[in-house]
């Protein structure tokens, strides 16, 4: 999540931006309040969230500044707090060809959340394979 999130945050800012750090910051901080899932738990451990309980963003403000690599950057940053490195994406569900009833309940409900949809009443694997069928021509180009 570190080196992806860093990435596509340092290719976002211009170059007048990248030169100075508190206007790396607010960037940061901006681009954090859009930011879901792993990549807004990653904006938490940084501190840029406004409900983050540590700030360590001159970490990462500072050596995008020296245009210093995101590897590096991630690897100072291990230093500091290792859960930072223990962020990982969810491993991406191709709907087009996997089989639904491989898949755990849980791997079934995260797609039904993923798609902000409830599945009330379900209880059986069924009843949430069912629900996905149903509204996979929604969600999903076929």
């Amino acid at each position: 999540v570190c080196i992806q999130f860093l990435k596509k945050f340092t290719e976002t800012l211009t170059p007048s931006v990248k030169e100075n750090v508190s206007l790396i910051e607010k960037e940061f901080i901006k681009t954090c309040g859009k930011a879901s899932g792993k990549d807004n738990r990653f904006c938490y451990y940084l501190g840029g969230t406004s409900d983050a309980a540590t700030k360590i963003l001159n970490e990462i403000t500072k050596p995008i500044s020296y245009s210093i690599p995101t590897e590096k950057i991630c690897e100072k940053l291990k230093k500091k707090d290792t859960q930072i490195c223990e962020l990982k994406y969810d491993k991406k569900i191709d709907l087009k060809n996997v089989n639904l009833k491989k898949l755990r309940v849980k791997d079934l409900k995260k797609i039904l959340n993923n798609w902000d949809e409830d599945c009330k009443g379900c209880v059986e694997k069924t009843d949430f394979i069912k629900k996905i069928e149903d509204l996979k021509r929604k969600h999903v180009e076929l």
